[in-house]
């Protein structure tokens, strides 16, 4: 079954990319393109899954959408891996102090919700797709560097890496070339999921309006667009919310996979 998922993950997650990559020559049409003939038209021959309030054709808007939410998902997570995993290096090898002021200000940062946190620095900023990325990236390190942390307790007392200190090995490279590539597995099941959790951030930036601002496609803005129209025209709700379910599942699938591929532990 885990497996089964797995595979199901992978399809999801896959078929994403590729239409994020091959957007501009998979879409039937312009997604800002707007029709007056073919307003809130229902789905149909030539426009699969319908078309909107301005007569844009829903699945060209989904397939661009789709750009957005992988850019985002990527970029965002990536920033928030690199802080994570640096913080959490320093603190777990480092221990004493630097731990403890590290720690602390991870404690202070968990005690604000992640998603109001980015509504109060959006508020001074003007909403657009590089605030967002960055600011998703710099509120969401914390867990990666608590994980980052504790393995680089348990694995520097290992045997390998005091023979490397007693070989006369720089910090710089047991930090990097003994102690990291062995938290990898960690890093890349927690930074798999992190993009399902960067993605649906970003989706509920764009519904409220504090996001990626139209005319540029993203789910979440069309979601927006949607719920006015909720009772006359169902798919302008309906396909990007199960857009986002389906991108949510496909990675958390795929992190779960990961995560048993990479644990030996789980793997057993």
């Amino acid at each position: 079954m885990k497996n089964f998922l797995f595979v199901i993950g992978i399809i999801i997650v896959g078929t994403l990319i590729i239409t994020a990559i091959l957007a501009p020559y998979i879409s039937p049409y312009d997604p800002t393109s707007i029709n007056d003939k073919k307003v809130l038209m229902p789905p149909d021959k030539q426009n699969i899954l319908g078309t909107d309030e301005l007569g844009r054709d829903v699945l060209s808007r989904l397939i661009y959408g789709s750009r957005i939410s992988i850019e985002v998902g990527i970029i965002a997570v990536g920033i928030s891996t690199i802080i994570g995993t640096f913080l959490g290096a320093i603190a777990g090898y480092y221990g004493g102090i630097i731990d403890a002021i590290i720690m602390r200000f991870v404690d202070i940062m968990l005690c604000f919700p992640a998603f109001f946190l980015i509504l109060a620095v959006i508020a001074y900023l003007e909403p657009s797709i590089v605030n967002i990325m960055i600011i998703i990236g710099l509120t969401s390190w914390m867990g990666i560097c608590r994980i980052v942390r504790a393995e680089f307790l348990s694995l520097k007392t290992r045997d390998f890496v005091l023979s490397a200190k007693i070989n006369g090995a720089s910090t710089i490279r047991i930090i990097f070339i003994h102690i990291l590539p062995n938290v990898l597995p960690s890093i890349i099941v927690y930074a798999t999921l992190g993009i399902a959790g960067a993605i649906l951030t970003e989706s509920a930036l764009s519904f409220l309006g504090l996001g990626v601002q139209p005319p540029t496609p993203s789910w979440g803005n069309m979601l927006t667009s949607g719920k006015n129209y909720i009772d006359i025209a169902w798919w302008l709700s309906v396909f990007p919310g199960l857009a986002i379910f389906l991108t949510v599942l496909g990675f958390n699938f795929l992190g779960e996979g990961l995560q048993n591929i990479l644990n030996p532990k789980r793997r057993e």
